[in-house]
C-alpha cells in the first residue's frame, strides 16, 4: 500500500475539522485526484474512476467516505484501498478520501489495533486464549490468521463498523455545526453593515441639520 504520507492526517482531522473550512481542510488530506485516477492499484476500475459524483465535496459524500475508509481500515489485508475504491464506488461517495482514511490503520497504528479487535472479539464470543500475532502479509493470511480468525475477525467487524458509525455521523454533526456558524457569521456581518449605514446616514442627517441651522443663523 501506499500513501504512508496521508496515515499522520487521521490523528488531528477531528480538532481541525471541526474549527476550520470542511472543503478547504478537505481539500488539503485528500490525494491529488490524479494520483488516484493513474494509481496502479486502482486502474482496474478503469472509466468508473471518471464518475464526478466520486469527487464531488459535500456532507454526503464526505460523510459517506469516512464511513467507506474508517470501515476499511479495520479489514486486515494488504490491499485496504482497493476494497475502499470498490465501496466508494458504488455508493457514490468521495473517493480520495475514502482511499485515504484507510490509512487510520497502518504500520504505526495496527500493533496497538489489530490486538484490541482479537481481544474484543475473543471477550464478546468467549473463545479460548490464543496467542496472538499480526502481519500483513499474504503468508500470515496463509498461516497465522487461521488459528485466530473468528474472534480476530469479528472483534474487526465490530470496531469497523462502529467507526463508520462515529465517522459517518460525526462528519455530518461537525458539518452541521459549521454551516450553522457560517450562517450566524454572515448574519452577524450582514447587521454589522446594516448597522454601520444607518449609523453614516444619522451622522450624515445631523451633519445637514447643523449646516441648515448656522445658515440660518447667520441670515
Amino acid at each position: 500500500m501506499h500513501y504512508a504520507g496521508h496515515s499522520r492526517i487521521l490523528w488531528l482531522f477531528i480538532p481541525v475539522f471541526s474549527a476550520s473550512m470542511p472543503k478547504k481542510f478537505i481539500k488539503r488530506i485528500m490525494p491529488d485526484h490524479e494520483t488516484i485516477r493513474h494509481h496502479k492499484s486502482l486502474k482496474i476500475f478503469g472509466t468508473l474512476l471518471h464518475d464526478p459524483n466520486l469527487w464531488h465535496l459535500n456532507r454526503r459524500s464526505v460523510a459517506g467516505a469516512f464511513a467507506v475508509g474508517l470501515f476499511m481500515a479495520w479489514v486486515p489485508v494488504p490491499f485496504q484501498m482497493l476494497l475502499a475504491a470498490a465501496a466508494a464506488i458504488p455508493l457514490r461517495v468521495n473517493l480520495p478520501l475514502s482511499v485515504a482514511l484507510v490509512w487510520f490503520s497502518n504500520p504505526v497504528t495496527m500493533p496497538f489495533l489489530y490486538p484490541g479487535a482479537y481481544f474484543l472479539g475473543k471477550w464478546i464470543l468467549g473463545t479460548p486464549d490464543v496467542p496472538f500475532t499480526f502481519e500483513l502479509s499474504f503468508e500470515w493470511l496463509a498461516n497465522g490468521f487461521l488459528a485466530i480468525w473468528q474472534p480476530f475477525l469479528f472483534g474487526c467487524f465490530v470496531l469497523g463498523v462502529f467507526s463508520a458509525f462515529v465517522g459517518y455521523f460525526g462528519i455530518r454533526i461537525l458539518w452541521r455545526i459549521h454551516v450553522i456558524r457560517s450562517w450566524k457569521e454572515r448574519a452577524r456581518r450582514i447587521k454589522a453593515r446594516a448597522d454601520a449605514r444607518i449609523a453614516f446616514r444619522k451622522l450624515n442627517g445631523n451633519s445637514d441639520e447643523k449646516t441648515g441651522a448656522d445658515e440660518k443663523s447667520n441670515d
